[in-house]
């Protein structure tokens, strides 16, 4: 029997895009916090976005993308 896993998830901020703003995203992490860098990482969604290691998942915001809000379920 295997034993369940926790999934984290770390919020990663997009960058805008001609008329789409810059929107938060959730990117899920297979590796400790420690070891991210800040680099761009493919969020749920797909899109990419740089990783806010100092944000939480979910973000208190309203500029949040609605595809990682149900991805991240």
């Amino acid at each position: 029997m295997s034993t369940p896993t926790l999934t984290t998830h770390a919020a990663a901020r997009s960058r805008a895009h001609g008329p789409t703003a810059a929107l938060w995203h959730a990117v899920e992490l297979h590796r400790p916090v420690a070891e991210v860098d800040g680099a761009c990482e493919l969020t749920l969604c797909g899109s990419l976005a740089r990783i806010d290691v100092e944000q939480v998942w979910p973000v208190p915001a309203r500029d949040v993308c609605p595809a990682c809000v149900v991805l991240a379920r």
